[in-house]
């Protein structure tokens, strides 16, 4: 099992839906990348993680964004909702796979 911890803002992305994300930096989204070599993905090339933010952790994925080249965590409602958190702020959150 590996666990890697961001810190990272929360940005919206602009089109339909709105959905909030946390962003992985380049040097982690590196090292998640070859840890994740050869193993399956699922849709988008997205990878299946337990997340947590303060005291809530759940189940979730992160994608790539082919842009950046970084990976991206979105942040539900219930989430943002549970810890208080809006656009712009600065989050840490841990990943496990």
């Amino acid at each position: 099992m590996a666990e890697y911890r961001v810190t990272s803002k929360v940005v919206q992305y602009p089109g339909m839906g709105g959905w909030y994300f946390v962003g992985v930096d380049k040097k982690t989204s590196a090292k998640i990348k070859a840890s994740q070599k050869g193993k399956p993905r699922v849709g988008w090339g997205s990878i299946r993680v337990t997340a947590t933010i303060g005291k809530t952790s759940w189940k979730s994925s992160i994608f790539p964004d082919a842009k950046s080249g970084t990976y991206l965590l979105p942040l539900k409602a219930e989430i943002r909702k549970k810890e208080s958190i809006g656009v712009r702020d600065t989050v840490r959150l841990a990943l496990v796979f």
